[in-house]
């Protein structure tokens, strides 16, 4: 890994994404209140579109984003970046960390972005007479520069984007329970066609 400098995504400028004054409300529309956490999402997206030098959000599908926490941090990410489930450019792995990695398909290039791990810290200097934590974050992370807020990491997928993708589409019956796959998601044991649960994978255990 390669960690990269965010000296270029101080502000979402050159032309890739809108300003983030621009996309607060409708962050805020989507939730009771703005929090720290969606903030976070939309900065990231800002920065990690900067360093891909890809326009968002997106309309079409050349961005892919893995985000590693589900909850409102992936609201920041939606918004910002233009990428949904139901549109299959955004997927969770869930490792319990605020954190994003961010594809550009037609290249491979990918870059991982994370909060720096003094940003709440460093908060405080960006929130003066602020002695609420929560609010100092909140305030601070829309002004904060990117190089002190953040870090980005170029990556390398362990998987192939083909894998990632799949391919919509191609379906295929599981052997042990019938039950249709779609995308490429089953895997072959035994000469056996199989869904990931019935291959030893579930999350979950009938009764």
């Amino acid at each position: 890994m390669t960690e990269m400098l965010l000296s270029a995504t101080k502000s979402p400028a050159a032309n890739v994404a809108p300003a983030l004054d621009a996309l607060l409300p409708a962050l805020a529309a989507r939730h009771r209140r703005l929090c720290p956490r969606q903030v976070l999402g939309l900065r990231i997206a800002l920065a990690a579109a900067a360093a891909l030098k890809l326009p968002i959000p997106r309309q079409d599908k050349r961005l892919l984003v893995i985000s590693e926490t589900d909850g409102c941090f992936v609201s920041g990410l939606e918004v910002a970046a233009g990428v949904s489930v139901g549109r299959r450019t955004l997927r969770v792995v869930d490792y319990g960390k605020v954190a994003a990695v961010f594809v550009d398909v037609e290249t491979g290039q990918a870059v991982r972005l994370a909060p720096h791990a003094q940003a709440r810290q460093r908060a405080w200097d960006y929130a003066p007479g602020e002695n609420r934590r929560y609010f100092a974050m909140l305030h601070a992370y829309q002004t904060m520069p990117a190089e002190a807020l953040l870090t980005l990491t170029a990556v390398t997928l362990t998987r192939s984007l083909s894998e990632l993708l799949g391919r919509p589409g191609v379906r295929a019956a599981c052997a042990h329970c019938g039950e249709e796959i779609i995308n490429q998601r089953q895997v072959t044991q035994a000469g056996q066609i199989l869904c990931q649960p019935c291959a030893g994978g579930a999350y979950y255990r009938e009764e």
